[in-house]
């Protein structure tokens, strides 16, 4: 009799203890369960900062930084259906619009500016659009009975994106043969990549460019492993292999310049627009979307992803 009591104390210590390794000392779970939604968040930038702040990196690269899981803006949120299975969702809804202004000398002034008054200036604006709209969805399988714990499962991915710039410039190209203005540096802002000569020899600017719209799609297999630090917060690594197929389509470039028709010998302000070829690609690969969830890694592509889970 003596001998059964002490078992079953002895299996009610142990019981207690493995039942304390599961929950803080204010009674609160430590894992999830069914019901929870989660939300992560990629911690290799703190790691990195950590590293570079003990190693006296340059500033460049030792400042804080906080992205999305899988990165790129892509958000990453789970529902659980139990504390053994949960479905995931991934969202990506992006729209930006980013304006670059320049100054440049007027040159409809033909006298030039007196001390000490400024010289007359005009305005030029670069705007450059970017959409990228991609959801997803996929389920995980948990297994572990302790901090510690398992998953796996799959991933699906659908996204769309397209960009364009528009180019305003404050002068205008003139064939005037007493005052003509010409495509150059003295006329036009250099924003970069909007200068150039056109396909007959004559200086160009660009005045809008267009991309295709970029379609994708892929599938990911995952598995991971995360220790639960505190309730519902927990520390893990991903790594998968995946397939994907993303498509680029054609595109318009247009420009403006100041030339000489082959049918006379008279200026004239032209416009050409053409077209730009599109693309395709298709991979199979560990872990293709890995650091761009919606999109082909590239040499970073095979690395794990560390992160950052809560619960609530």
């Amino acid at each position: 009799m003596k001998k059964t009591v002490l078992v079953i104390a002895l299996a009610c210590g142990v019981s207690g203890v493995f039942a304390q390794d599961l929950t803080s000392k204010k009674g609160e779970p430590m894992l999830p369960e069914a019901n929870d939604w989660a939300i992560g968040m990629d911690v290799n930038p703190i790691f990195q900062y950590l590293g570079n702040a003990f190693h006296g990196t340059a500033a460049s690269s030792n400042t804080p930084d906080v992205n999305w899981l899988n990165g790129n803006q892509t958000i990453i949120g789970k529902k659980f259906i139990d504390d053994k299975s949960a479905y995931r969702v991934l969202v990506r809804v992006g729209f930006t619009n980013q304006t670059t202004k320049g100054m440049i000398g007027d040159a409809s002034v033909t006298t030039g500016a007196v001390y000490p008054a400024a010289p007359a200036m005009v305005e030029d604006k670069m705007a450059v659009k970017n959409t990228n709209i991609a959801i997803g969805a996929g389920k995980e399988w948990r297994r572990g009975k302790t901090r510690l714990q398992g998953y796996y499962g799959a991933d699906a991915m659908i996204w769309l994106s397209s960009t364009g710039t528009k180019y305003t410039y404050g002068n205008a190209l003139s064939a005037s043969t007493t005052h003509p203005v010409v495509a150059s540096a003295a006329t036009t802002t250099n924003f970069g990549s909007n200068l150039g000569t056109d396909a007959y020899g004559y200086g160009s600017r660009v005045t809008k460019t267009k991309s295709g719209m970029g379609f994708g799609l892929g599938v990911r297999g995952f598995i991971g492993v995360e220790y639960f630090i505190m309730p519902k917060i927990s520390l893990g690594a991903e790594y998968g292999w995946g397939l994907g197929f993303q498509t680029q389509g054609k595109g318009t470039n247009s420009t403006e310049s100041v030339g000489t028709p082959s049918t006379g010998t008279t200026q004239t302000v032209g416009a050409i627009d053409t077209k730009t070829s599109g693309s395709s690609k298709f991979g199979i690969d560990t872990d293709l979307n890995q650091g761009n969830m919606f999109g082909f890694k590239g040499s970073n592509t095979g690395t794990a992803s560390l992160r950052a889970m809560f619960h609530f």
